[in-house]
């Protein structure tokens, strides 16, 4: 099956990402832990008499409290994000059940893509020349479809390729309805239930008419250099590649000095664009990340000289200053040249292979 055509909002992201390295946003979770939010202020008037405890839901504040998601889309957009992330990382049914609040996902999805496509608007009123983006976040769920949570029962699985293709399914049509340009899967660390929520994006493209740009990033969860299902940097770009994505990176886990690595190998790799948005460095003792902006922009900056990233941005622990450092980083810096293919592949003979899948 040839390609789809690219939308003509992916024809100009991919017209911006061949001039100049692309920016995502940085942490939602670290900039509203700054809120200091108790109990009613994840509540809000709407949900002041639900029957569980929501503190933690930072995904609820799009409903509760959307003064605050947008405040900080903004301040992120201010300091140089090109695209930011819709506040829903857990906004599927899969995720929200611990809260009961699995039929709010549809809602939280759209509304979340709502805010920042509105943030996205002020900022660009304010700077028309630089066009700004919504990336549709689809987190990788509380459960795994490739592993036992039982170390006695080897062979149960908490949840099934279909519970998670009807989930990610109704988080897709939400963030597509509510006006994202990019969906991104992120924080993959089982490739199983990535592809899952890439065969639900799918039928969520067919369902609403629209296709747009599939941005995926894995996560290797620690110095053995390999995903929570066990595949390498290398491995999961392999397993990802027939979806054509706009983009394969890793996110979290790994801060940018212990990414860079993994980050070479996609590099080296894949042929579509690459995407890395670290930590701000590894936790320290008590959970928190420490290292600074200017720390952080100088390890991205030697990934964008090195010829390695397309699009680069911030995960857990950073904030608009780590943005504005790592904007500040590589501007100027040529992106990465995306190769036509993997030349191993073509020397072994598959490409036409791949090219009919």
């Amino acid at each position: 099956m040839s390609a789809p055509a690219p939308s003509a909002i992916e024809s100009r992201l991919r017209a911006l990402a061949a001039r100049r390295i692309l920016v995502l946003d940085g942490a939602m979770g670290t900039m509203i832990q700054r809120w200091k939010l108790d109990e009613a202020g994840y509540r809000g008037a709407r949900f002041a008499d639900w029957h569980r405890d929501l503190r933690g839901n930072n995904d609820l504040l799009s409903l509760s409290r959307p003064d605050i998601v947008s405040d900080i889309h903004l301040q992120y957009l201010r300091a140089g994000a090109d695209i930011v992330e819709t506040n829903t990382f857990s906004s599927t049914t899969i995720a929200q059940a611990d809260y009961g609040m699995e039929s709010l996902a549809y809602e939280l999805n759209f509304e979340s893509a709502r805010l920042a496509a509105e943030a996205c608007r002020t900022v660009e009123a304010e700077d028309p020349a630089r066009p700004r983006f919504v990336a549709g976040a689809i987190g990788p769920t509380n459960r795994t479809a490739s592993m036992s949570p039982d170390v006695n029962n080897p062979g149960f699985r908490a949840v099934s390729f279909d519970d998670l293709r009807a989930a990610y399914g109704e988080a897709a049509r939400g963030l597509i309805e509510g006006g994202s340009h990019i969906l991104l899967v992120e924080t993959v660390f089982d490739t199983l239930n990535a592809k899952a929520a890439l065969f639900a994006i799918e039928e969520a493209f067919e369902a609403t008419g629209v296709r747009l740009p599939v941005m995926v990033s894995g996560t290797i969860t620690d110095l053995s250099g390999r995903t929570l299902s066990g595949q390498t940097a290398e491995a999961f770009w392999y397993s990802v590649r027939h979806a054509r994505p706009f983009s394969i990176g890793l996110n979290c886990a790994l801060g940018a000095k212990e990414m860079r690595a993994h980050i070479a190998d996609l590099a080296r790799v894949a042929d579509t664009l690459v995407c890395a948005y670290p930590n701000a460095g590894l936790p320290n003792e008590f959970g928190e990340y420490d290292e600074s902006p200017e720390a952080m922009a100088a390890l991205v900056g030697e990934f964008a000289r090195s010829g390695l990233v397309n699009i680069v941005g911030g995960c857990c622990g950073t904030t608009p200053d780590h943005i504005a450092a790592v904007a500040a980083a590589v501007e100027g810096v040529a992106p990465r040249v995306v190769p036509e293919i993997e030349p191993r592949l073509r020397l072994s003979g598959l490409e036409p292979f791949i090219a009919a899948a």
